[in-house]
């Protein structure tokens, strides 16, 4: 079946915030089998809502709104939709007192006429109650046609989505089953995987799909596949994926849909029970960020040092000012130093840096823009390596990051 996702919002058309909830609904509506036809995005007008609701009907037979759902003037939704479903707001009691005793519990404002409002609900919607804020969900049914309405607050969203309505889509809908397993390879490039794979690509089953998704230095390897038996599905992607994995050996890494990459370094360190330290110049502390990202990143990561002017090399890290004035700060001595220094300024087994020019400007260094040395330091030894990421800032900063945990992973396995 297919599902069409209307996201309601000026904030969303003129770039003010990022239609993350759009993401989320894909993701939990594959994953139980239901296609996304089209997403788009329309500001808060009465002509454009409802215009994209009679467009949604010649293409899905599930439609989700988010949206326009608060107490003021500007959010009109739940209005437009009782037009178009020939529908009266009515009181819903239940709801009233919910939205009375967040008031009560946990808002320092009084409550007001247009807070209560939102307990007027359509008679006809199935109301889903947000048990995380004030603007209820709402389920409406249309010939052939189911259109839910949820709140544009992202945690609320999801929520409703997770409690309510995933479970009662499931029980609506006859569904076949999606699978998606993606490999994470490191350090070649798109097209030069392609030719390596291409005898294997050529010969997949014409129902499994590959996608190739490059991303800073990585690329993710995506088999889809549709089928109504779960697991003889699984299984055939899964021999897929051994016949793949051979040829790719050198350069693979793991299984997003298991777990991300970090949380895999997370693992490594932890089963050897070893510890990281990093230090970090060009990429700023994106590093330190990444890895605490992953819940019980304290088992393994020691700390991290932004020593990002020449001078915090020195002071922070005890770097010797001698091998900076020699080498330039964006050197493979320096970039040894930095990961030798940290290592044992934290009592790590395992000591990473980075050190080199992102740009625009070639700061302290006459490294050419976008120059940058990774060094990684341990008990037995010390490696570097120097690589040349472009011109654009962001991207060298990213490029970077990446092959830092890809050098530190290496290093690990």
């Amino acid at each position: 079946m297919k599902a069409e996702l209307i996201t309601i919002g000026d904030e969303i058309l003129i770039g003010q915030i990022v239609n993350t909830n759009s993401v989320f609904l894909a993701k939990v509506l594959n994953k139980i089998g239901i296609e996304i036809a089209q997403i788009t995005s329309i500001s808060d007008e009465r002509t454009a809502i409802t215009k994209a609701l009679d467009a949604s009907s010649e293409r899905a037979e599930l439609v989700i709104l988010t949206g326009g759902l608060g107490p003021t003037k500007d959010d009109i939704t739940k209005h437009i939709l009782c037009s178009y479903f020939d529908d009266t707001l009515v009181e819903n009691k239940e709801i009233l007192a919910h939205i009375e005793e967040i008031f009560e519990k946990y808002v320092t404002t009084p409550i007001n006429d247009q807070n209560r409002q939102q307990a007027l609900l359509p008679s006809k919607a199935k109301i889903l109650k947000n048990q995380h804020g004030t603007a209820s969900g709402m389920w409406f049914e249309k010939e052939r046609q189911i259109i839910i309405s949820l709140p544009g607050v992202p945690f609320e969203m999801k929520a409703l989505m997770t409690h309510e309505v995933l479970p009662a889509l499931k029980d609506h809908f006859s569904r076949p089953f999606i699978i998606h397993k993606t490999v994470l390879t490191y350090g070649l490039g798109e097209s030069a995987i392609a030719q390596r794979i291409e005898d294997w690509e050529n010969a997949l089953p014409q129902d499994i799909k590959l996608a190739y998704l490059p991303n800073l230095g990585r690329v993710r390897l995506r088999l889809s596949g549709k089928g109504e038996v779960e697991a003889e599905l699984e299984q055939r992607i899964d021999s897929e994926i051994e016949k793949l994995l051979p040829l790719i050996k050198d350069i693979f890494v793991g299984f997003e849909d298991t777990s991300p990459f970090e949380e895999q370094i997370q693992t490594q360190f932890i089963d050897q029970q070893q510890t990281l330290a990093v230090a970090e110049s060009c990429t700023g502390g994106e590093i330190a960020a990444r890895l605490t990202k992953i819940p019980g990143a304290s088992a393994y990561f020691k700390g991290g040092a932004v020593v990002y002017h020449t001078q915090s090399k020195s002071e922070v890290l005890g770097v010797s000012e001698e091998i900076i004035r020699k080498h330039t700060v964006v050197s493979q001595e320096v970039a040894e130093a930095m990961a030798v220094q940290v290592r044992n300024k934290f009592g790590a087994s395992v000591g990473l840096a980075t050190t080199g020019n992102a740009g625009p400007s070639k700061g302290d260094s006459d490294a050419e823009v976008g120059t940058v040395w990774i060094a990684i330091a341990t008990k037995e030894r010390v490696l570097s390596e120097q690589f040349l990421f472009g011109k654009h800032r962001q991207r060298v900063v990213g490029k970077a990051v990446n092959k830092a945990l890809e050098m530190v992973y290496k290093e690990l396995i």
